[in-house]
């Protein structure tokens, strides 16, 4: 029989194998480092995407704040006018209220009496003045009590004035006020 020697066909057809199971890894090898970076491009291209729509969106925060701020300043500036425009109805309104207060305090005044000192706050009137005598004093309260503007006189205090008479005497008086219940008197 004859004598075949396979083993250099089986080396041949080893080392052509092992070429080929190297130029498949390599091809492998390049193919999962082309997913890789194709992988990693499609990422980046998202996160940058996202990064856009983030800096849009704060963007677009950043001048929604701003006209908020502008709101909230016009608001406290619309607060401010509407309290002035009260404050100043109310001051418009008072004027001839307080007219009337100073003319009913002057109206009252009995002859031998006069003011020194007039202060107000809160409804209530205070008045430092010199009469001649006590009646005169009696007589003011008298006439006040009287009176639709003013309310409750009160004699706070009484002192003997020796440089203006001799029954001459110095006083405190307060006195309330009072608004009319008739519109007709305003």
């Amino acid at each position: 029989m004859a004598r075949i020697n396979l083993l250099p066909w089986r080396e041949e057809r080893r080392a052509e194998r092992k070429k080929e199971f190297l130029v498949a890894l390599a091809l492998v090898a390049l193919l999962a480092v082309l997913v890789v970076i194709a992988v990693d491009q499609v990422i980046n291209g998202a996160i940058n995407y996202q990064n856009r729509r983030n800096a849009y969106l704060q963007q677009n925060i950043a001048e929604l704040d701003a006209k908020v701020a502008e709101i909230r300043d016009l608001q406290r500036k619309r607060t401010e006018l509407l309290d002035r425009m009260r404050v100043i109805q109310e001051l418009q309104g008072n004027r001839p209220i307080i007219v009337r207060i100073m003319d009913q305090l002057v109206r009252t005044v009995p002859d031998g009496v006069f003011y020194t000192s007039l202060k107000s706050s809160a409804g209530k009137i205070t008045v430092e003045g010199v009469a001649e005598s006590n009646n005169r004093v009696s007589s003011l309260m008298r006439r006040m009590e009287g009176s639709d503007w003013l309310e409750e006189p009160n004699l706070d205090a009484v002192r003997a004035a020796p440089d203006f008479g001799d029954q001459a005497t110095t006083f405190n008086l307060t006195v309330g006020v009072q608004l009319p219940t008739q519109e007709g008197e305003l």
